[in-house]
């Protein structure tokens, strides 16, 4: 591999294995993400894919293998500290605070790029007050991008589903993200409220240039918007490439989607 391909690589998972106990939950996978792309994870229930997202983020340590960010290691690390890095990640069933407002859930995603004590926060004077500042216009900006200024001052438990969909992605983007990872974004979302999910994910790449790792089921925004797609099956990794070698792919035809499945999502 040459110097020019691998300063393209932003992520590299390399043969990873994870097992609990004599449970094998994944087994020998590997990928990489490039600056810029939006590569998605597919697979049925108990694929591995989000242990996939649990591996990355060091919530899980995997027994083999090695994760590495723009070509440093990140085995061993905390959890926060692999977000400090710049990873950032939004979650399937929605892991908001239900009493606090949109801006606050926000703001909290900006802890990680706080530079001052608590001590000064509360005082609230100088540097620390111009910090909190700067994080909240940040904040602000990004309620603009996702269109939910209506919502800022309400409670996150009050809102709408699909915009409680929307807080949770704008919480992941107040992190200063370089890498976001997307579990199921549109899961539970009618059809509106996925093509809503669709152009905001499209816009943060086009705009934000934030690449990103997608799992999620629906295939018809798969299809339609990664740009690489990896297809797991019981933990290993049986296709990749994209979208259209997906689809032709018999192993992934015979294994997951099913001929005429594949075919109707891509339509």
């Amino acid at each position: 591999m040459n110097e020019q391909v691998m300063s393209d690589h932003i992520l590299d998972v390399e043969n990873i294995t994870l097992r609990f106990g004599g449970v094998t939950a994944i087994h020998g996978v590997s990928f990489h993400v490039n600056r810029g792309e939006l590569f998605s994870i597919i697979g049925p229930n108990g694929a591995g894919k989000t242990s996939i997202f649990n591996t990355i983020s060091q919530v899980y340590r995997p027994q083999e293998g090695d994760i590495k960010w723009k070509g440093e290691s990140i085995m061993g690390h905390r959890p926060d500290y692999v977000a400090g890095l710049g990873i950032a990640r939004t979650f399937q069933n929605i892991e908001l605070f239900p009493q606090m407002t949109v801006i606050d859930n926000l703001l909290l995603g900006r802890h990680v790029r706080m530079k001052k004590s608590w001590l000064a926060g509360m005082l609230w004077v100088g540097a620390a007050k111009k910090e909190e500042m700067e994080h909240r216009r940040q904040v602000e900006d990004i309620i603009d991008f996702l269109e939910i200024v209506e919502w800022r001052n309400h409670p996150v438990a009050l809102l709408p589903y699909g915009i409680q969909k929307l807080v949770e992605l704008g919480r992941a983007l107040a992190m200063g993200p370089e890498l976001l990872l997307l579990d199921e974004p549109v899961a539970g979302m009618n059809l509106e409220e996925t093509e809503d999910m669709a152009r905001f994910i499209l816009d943060i790449r086009r705009e934000l240039n934030i690449p990103m790792i997608m799992v999620e089921h629906d295939m018809g925004l798969v299809m339609d918007i990664a740009d690489r797609i990896m297809v797991l099956d019981f933990g290993e990794k049986i296709s990749e490439g994209t979208p259209e070698e997906v689809q032709a792919d018999p192993n992934v035809i015979a294994a997951y989607l099913g001929s005429s499945d594949l075919h109707i999502a891509a339509e």
